[in-house]
């Protein structure tokens, strides 16, 4: 049996602060070889200065940080083999795109063939074949995503750092290069870590990822143990979104005093005399709000216990909402679905 690879790489209670204000505290987490991971939080939360502490950009305060096992406490960025992708792309604007993608090589004063036959590769790679000879404001914001990605792969990093790389896109390209940039690093198979605030890109993308909240791990996992299981008030309201029940309102509605959190789509509203199985529970209330969102439609609840439910429907093809505010409702749920909350 071959020996397990050391983490790509490892934080051992690390801290770092600015000023005043510590911007992560005491964090812990390991990365493994080839994973897709990624760090979510709101802004401020930590995540990026994670990241810049890996890049060497930052030193932390306390605590360890490895890569593949070797210390990097002093180690410049420049001899750590770690690579780089920014929001801005950081394109060199005088600079043909084969030009922009073979700079790091030539840094290395990699032979001028050898650039050029990587760097064609490269582009091909990323789907950019036969547009080295442009400049990138010749380009689409994708593309020059794509050429920022050909350079920092190019030098064949054990692990890529990249910090909200789609935030500049529309919706529609940003998709796009989600299922893009997935593919791209099961093809190349080396170990991606991802900055995002957006629960939908660390949720399609991720093989785990972190959520971090004031500079504090909240929870780490599988993004669907994140989603159906979060374990904090604030990882239920944060990703996706979801009910949180406080323990008053658990007490009334189930008969125990234990905050839990159920995502809306867990909850069906049923004909008031629908009978309801073992596992599940009920409630009574009245429809005050209906969002029409195409497939499905949002609806908010009054209970009567007191309190509100979203409640997630889909759409049977009716041009708005099959329901009306002002309606009674009835709401019926399996309590297997809870998600008991700290």
């Amino acid at each position: 049996m071959a020996p397990a690879l050391p983490a790509a790489v490892r934080f051992s209670g690390v801290s770092r602060s600015f000023g005043d204000v510590r911007a992560i505290d005491r964090v812990s987490f390991d990365v493994a070889d080839g994973e897709f991971f990624a760090l979510l939080g709101p802004s401020g939360s930590g995540k990026t200065t994670c990241l810049r502490l890996i890049a060497g950009f930052e030193q932390p305060d306390a605590g360890t940080i490895e890569i593949y096992g070797e210390s990097v406490a002093g180690v410049p960025p420049y001899e750590r083999n770690v690579n780089t992708v920014f929001q801005d792309y950081a394109l060199f604007p005088h600079m043909t795109v084969a030009e922009n993608v073979e700079y790091g090589l030539m840094i290395r004063k990699v032979p001028p063939a050898e650039r050029r036959r990587r760097a064609g590769e490269m582009l091909e790679m990323v789907k950019l074949a036969g547009l080295g000879d442009r400049r990138p404001i010749q380009l689409s914001g994708g593309q020059r995503q794509r050429v920022a990605l050909a350079r920092a792969l190019i030098n064949r990093p054990r692990v890529l750092l990249l910090d909200e790389p789609l935030g500049a896109l529309d919706l529609k390209l940003r998709e796009q290069m989600q299922v893009e940039l997935k593919g791209l690093q099961r093809q190349v198979g080396i170990t991606f870590i991802y900055v995002t605030h957006d629960q939908g890109e660390a949720l399609s993308m991720s093989d785990r990822l972190i959520v971090f909240d004031h500079g504090r791990i909240e929870q780490i996992g599988p993004p669907a143990e994140i989603y159906e299981r979060p374990a904090t008030t604030f990882v239920a309201g944060f990703v996706g979104v979801s009910n949180v029940v406080d323990a008053e309102l658990a007490r009334r509605l189930t008969g125990t005093a234990q905050a839990f959190s159920i995502r809306p789509e867990r909850i069906r509203l049923v004909e008031d005399a629908a009978p309801i199985g073992d596992g599940a529970l009920s409630a009574k209330g009245v429809i005050v709000a209906a969002v029409y969102l195409g497939a499905a439609t949002r609806y908010t609840v009054q209970l009567a216990a007191g309190g509100q439910l979203l409640v997630l429907e889909q759409s049977g093809g009716e041009a708005g909402p099959a329901r009306a505010t002002g309606e009674p409702a009835r709401l019926t749920w399996l309590r297997r679905h809870h998600q008991p909350l700290r």
